[in-house]
This record gives structure tokens, sequence and C-alpha cells, in this order.
């Protein structure tokens, strides 16, 4: 991926120096990403003093359980996740690179939005290390990364992209770029309404929760492939970033998470849709570029 190193976003929100286990030193990490507030009502603070008390059991809790349905869930936590680089600081490359992918979907984005009559507003972009809080709940780096529909913001602990390269066998700069591109899709389905329309739709028709959800992540991964579509156009990428965009996508599909993390799939329990279906989806914003071809709700999955 070609791409100009500039210094940081005035977007990025760095809290890295404040990293370490959170509050009292510990931090629980529940309410922000994979699980959010469900998992507190499903477990109690029983629950919680055991994640907190015995750290293995709280990696395992991760790895095992369902995908929980949740208004901020994040894809990428089921892989066995592992916190923040080794504890190393990434240098400052990564850094600029999260930048400038930042800056340029937002910039396509205050390019494209406004042609539906709904102006753009930028989002912020926290990195942190291994623990965080957000405005939709405590944020801890096992989880991956996420957007938080209440403060507009996505959160990053660059860790995850170390993660994404050696255990979910997604290497590539293009694909580090998706993840983020994603959860900028999940900013513009807020400014769009959808969010806030595919909320109230979970909460009057709970069974539904996650086939709702489903479409809500499908149709971000198409939002991300509309930013992509733009790269292409200004010859920012060739084929081999395109590949490893599409494999950071089948990397996050719920099948292929949820054999990874239990070595079975619960396909009931989808909460983002398979490798194939966000791949299918990504494909479609990039090689429409239209706003229009991403209407996953009216469409077969």
């Amino acid at each position: 991926m070609r791409w100009t190193p500039g210094g940081t976003s005035p977007d990025i929100e760095d809290r890295r120096s404040q990293g370490g286990g959170g509050p009292g030193g510990g931090g629980f990490g529940l309410g922000g990403a994979l699980l959010g507030a469900a998992v507190f009502r499903r477990f109690g603070i029983v629950g919680l003093l055991v994640l907190f008390a015995v750290s293995f059991l709280f990696r395992h809790f991760f790895e095992s359980a369902p995908a929980t349905p949740s208004q901020y869930a994040s894809p990428y936590g089921t892989a066995n996740r592992e916190t923040g680089n080794g504890g190393a600081a990434p240098g400052n490359k990564e850094v600029q690179f999260v930048s400038f992918v930042l800056d340029d979907v937002q910039n396509t984005w205050e390019r494209v939005l406004p042609q539906t009559g709904v102006p753009y507003r930028r989002a912020k972009l926290v990195l942190f290390r291994d623990y965080t809080t957000s405005g939709c709940g405590a944020a801890r780096a096992a989880t991956g990364p996420f957007y938080c529909p209440a403060d507009e913001k996505v959160y990053v602990d660059l860790g995850f992209f170390d993660e994404l390269a050696n255990r979910m066998g997604a290497p590539g700069e293009f694909g580090q770029a998706y993840v983020i591109a994603h959860e900028l899709g999940h900013h513009v389905q807020k400014i769009l309404g959808i969010e806030s329309k595919v909320q109230s739709l979970r909460e009057a028709n709970p069974s539904q929760s996650n086939p709702l959800s489903v479409r809500l992540e499908l149709q971000a991964d198409c939002l991300a492939g509309i930013w992509g579509h733009s790269t292409e156009q200004r010859k920012l990428i060739d084929q081999s970033d395109i590949d490893a965009g599409l494999a950071a996508v089948a990397a996050v599909g719920d099948d292929r998470i949820q054999k990874m993390a239990r070595g079975y799939v619960s396909p009931e329990s989808f909460t983002h849709g398979t490798s194939a279906q966000r791949a299918a989806w990504f494909r479609r914003g990039f090689d429409s570029g239209d706003l229009a071809s991403c209407n996953t709700f009216a469409a077969a999955k």
C-alpha cells in the first residue's frame, strides 16, 4: 500500500502512556466490545470478581463463551488475543500509518456522504495499551478494535495488528487499513441513523438481535470497501494489497473465529457474518464505490 508518512493525525487521541490493568490496577475489560453490557447482566458481580482474580480464566472465558449480542460487539476478541505487542511500544511509523489511514478514510467520507444530503463529522481514534475507558464501558486489548457510538470514537490497541498477521494469518498494511475503515463504517452508520434504528429493532425483537447485528456488520464491511474503491482509483493499492485486504476480512468471520477459539461453529450465535459473507460484502463496496450497493438490510446475506 502506498502511503505518505505525515505525523500524527489531529483526530488521534493517544492514551498509550496510560496503559495498564485499569481501575485499581486490575480492570475487567467488560462492557466495551466483545460481550458488552449483556455479559454483566448475565454473570453479575461474581463473574467479574472471578475474572479479575484469575487472569487465565478471564482469557479462557473470552475463548469459550458464545458470541453474546452487544451493540458494541467486536469480531476480534475470541481469537485467543494476547495484549500489547508483548508490552513493547509500537514504533512511530505504525502510528503514522494509522494516522494516514484514519485521515484518508475520513477525507473520503467527507466527499462521499454529502452526496446523500448528510454532512460527515469526523470521529476520533483512541490508541491505548491493554486497558482504557470509553463511552460504552471498559475497553481491553483482548476484545480487539471497536467503535463506540456513544462517544463516536474508534478504540485500537496497536498490538492487535501483530495478532492479525501472526495468529489470524492476515499480514499486510491494507488488511490493517481495512480494520480501521470497518470501524469508521460504523461511524457512518451512526451519522446516517442506521445504528440507532437497528438498536431499536433489536430491543423490540430480541430474537432478531443476532441477525440484525450480522447485517449491520456486513454493511460496515461494504462501507470499508467503498473507501477501498477510492484507494484503487487513486492507485494507492495493487492486487497484492487487495488480496491482503480480503484475507483480513475473511480472518474475522464468525465461523473462522469460533473454530479457532472453540474448535466448533455455532451459526445461531453469529453476530458479524461468515468469512465468505464478509468478503463478499467488502468486495461489493470495493467494486462499486457506491453507497446504494451496501443495503444489507434489503438483500440476502
